[in-house]
C-alpha cells in the first residue's frame, strides 16, 4: 500500500517569521503606550509612546524597528484608535502631531541603524550603554525635528514658538533615554527574546 508523503516547503524562513512577530508586538506596544498620555497646552499631549519606538529600533534594528512604527502608524491611518487619547485616522495625522508620528517611523530606523552600524541587528545584550544613548539621542532629535515645524505649520506658529511649546517634553524624552538606556545595560534577557 503506497503512502502518501507531502514534502513541507517553507515560504518564509523562521527567522523572519520571529521578526514580523516582534514587529507587530512592537507596534501594538506603541499603540498601548499611546494611551497614557497627558493632554498638555499646544494640542501635543505627553505620553510613554517613545518607549516604544526607542525599544522597536534597539531590539529590531533599522530595518524590522522602522517596519513596526510603519505598521503602527498605518493602521491609525485607517481608523483604527491607535494614537493617543484613541486618535486616528487621516485627520488625526494632518494635526498638529502628524509630524511626531512620521518622526516615530523614521526614529526607530535610524536609532536601529546608529546603534547596531548595519542593517542587521546584533544582540541587544552587546550594545554599550554609550552606542545605545547616542543612537536615541539621534531618533529623539529625528522626531522633534519632524514634529516641531509640523506644530509650527498645523497651529499657524513662528516655529521659535513651537519650540517653546515643546521645550517642556525634552526633560521628559531625555528621562526615558535614560530609563531606556539603563534596561538595556542591565543586560535584560526578556529584551533578547523578542527577537
Amino acid at each position: 500500500m503506497a503512502s502518501n508523503q507531502v514534502e513541507s516547503i517553507d515560504l518564509v524562513d523562521g527567522q523572519t517569521v520571529r521578526q514580523l512577530s516582534a514587529a507587530v508586538m512592537f507596534a501594538a506596544l506603541t499603540a498601548v503606550l499611546a494611551q497614557f498620555s497627558i493632554d498638555l497646552p499646544g494640542g501635543v499631549p505627553f505620553s510613554f509612546q517613545p518607549f516604544a519606538v526607542f525599544f522597536a529600533g534597539l531590539v529590531l534594528g533599522p530595518v524590522w524597528g522602522g517596519f513596526s512604527l510603519t505598521l503602527y502608524f498605518l493602521v491609525g491611518l485607517a481608523g483604527a484608535p491607535v494614537f493617543s487619547n484613541a486618535g486616528a485616522g487621516v485627520g488625526y495625522v494632518l494635526g498638529p502631531t502628524g509630524g511626531f508620528l512620521i518622526g516615530f517611523v523614521v526614529a526607530a530606523a535610524l536609532i536601529g541603524f546608529v546603534a547596531h552600524r548595519s542593517l542587521s541587528p546584533g544582540p541587544i545584550e552587546e550594545l554599550s550603554p554609550i552606542s545605545a544613548a547616542v543612537a536615541l539621542l539621534a531618533g529623539l532629535a529625528v522626531i522633534y525635528l519632524a514634529g516641531v515645524p509640523w506644530l509650527a505649520s498645523v497651529n499657524g506658529l513662528p516655529l521659535t514658538r513651537a519650540a517653546s511649546i515643546m521645550a517642556p517634553f525634552v526633560v521628559g524624552d531625555l528621562i526615558k533615554i535614560g530609563l531606556t538606556v539603563g534596561i538595556v545595560a542591565g543586560g535584560n534577557e526578556l529584551l533578547a527574546d523578542w527577537r
